[in-house]
């Protein structure tokens, strides 16, 4: 066991508590459903203990559906994605998890360098484009998100909206930038800025970022309703989120833009990996492959508004497609480095 990954990770849950759903173990219990064949996993039985980064409000009703049709009794562990992998870590072979449901490719990678997921079948793997998945088939992504730069359309003229992630660091948009450096999600954006650009790039991102009056809020929901009152005019969030407020509001006035080949049109995803301790291999496998049934697919552009990442089934028509977005090339298990993006944080000042 890699104890320094662990300190790391149980570092990283502390320092982003605010994002951490507390842990609750539960079973879930759910009656029988009637669903079309076509639509079912099949029956496996058994038993299968999930730990999820993914909170239960986002997953739990997939994770009933498919208990009831299969059979298997699924138990699952909720809590931060960081705090799940570190628990992993410190349990070692004794661990009861048979998957993990990581929020972030950032945390997958971690596990897999850390020789603790084990290798996915081909027919699994070949259900996502290369891009989304651990190029050495030991995890794969399930639902993605990009992103963006959203604006206020009634603030801000399409044509003055930037190129790159660079001019939001000129002097014309001084104060008018909202960003939120303790959130997650920033900080996965951070390390493939690190990853694409190197770390003496990146600090000069922050560092300038700051200085030009970036203005500072919690998370990505805070951000969205500060450009919704004209309090900021752009703001760097995750594409999903937007969907929820214009639900709610056809008439909110901020949209999507996407920068040009850099880190500000990242594309992550929430994946799963099969651990190595698991004794239910059978049960994981079939879970995986129920997560990405077009049917499971659906549910995440629909319900959660996210992508897709099963090849040939649709994002949702709100969303611009992934293939438009100019998104930068990653080996997404190359974001786990979360450590060194923190120090990068705090040694701008920003964090």
């Amino acid at each position: 066991m890699k104890r320094r990954k662990f300190f790391f990770l149980v570092g990283v849950a502390t320092l982003t508590s605010s994002l951490a759903v507390a842990c609750n173990n539960r079973s879930i219990t759910t009656a029988p459903t009637t669903s079309s064949p076509a639509t079912l996993v099949a029956a496996t039985g058994g038993e299968l203990t999930i730990y999820s980064g993914r909170n239960e409000e986002l997953i739990g009703p997939l994770l009933e559906k498919y208990e009831a049709e299969t059979g298997t009794t699924i138990n699952v562990r909720y809590a931060d994605t960081a705090e799940l992998a570190a628990a992993i870590l410190e349990e070692g072979p004794n661990s009861p998890a048979d998957i993990f449901f990581g929020q972030d490719a950032g945390a997958l990678g971690a596990l897999q360098k850390a020789n603790r997921t084990r290798q996915l079948p081909e027919e699994i793997l070949k259900k996502v484009d290369s891009r989304f998945r651990s190029p050495e088939g030991q995890w794969i992504g399930v639902s993605g998100r990009a992103r963006v730069i959203d604006y206020n359309t009634e603030l801000v003229n399409e044509n003055e909206l930037p190129d790159s992630i660079w001019e939001l660091t000129e002097e014309q948009w001084r104060g008018r930038v909202g960003w939120a450096p303790t959130n997650g999600s920033f900080q996965a954006f951070v390390t493939a800025l690190r990853v694409t650009e190197g770390d003496d790039r990146a600090l000069q991102w922050l560092e300038a970022m700051r200085d030009n009056d970036a203005q500072v809020y919690s998370n990505n929901t805070t951000i969205l309703e500060a450009l919704g009152r004209g309090e900021i005019e752009l703001g760097l969030v995750n594409n999903y989120y937007l969907n929820r407020f214009q639900a709610e509001d056809p008439n909110f006035p901020v949209d999507h833009h996407y920068t040009e080949n850099d880190a500000g049109s990242m594309i992550n995803v929430a994946g799963v990996a099969i651990t190595d301790t698991t004794e239910h291999e059978e049960q994981a496998i079939s879970l995986i492959n129920y997560l990405l049934s077009p049917e499971s697919q659906q549910y995440f552009a629909q319900e959660t508004n996210e992508y897709p990442l099963a090849t040939g089934v649709p994002s949702s028509e709100e969303q611009v497609p992934l293939e438009q977005i100019d998104a930068p090339d990653i080996d997404l298990s190359n974001l786990d480095d979360l450590e060194g993006t923190l120090s990068l944080l705090q040694q701008a000042g920003v964090l």
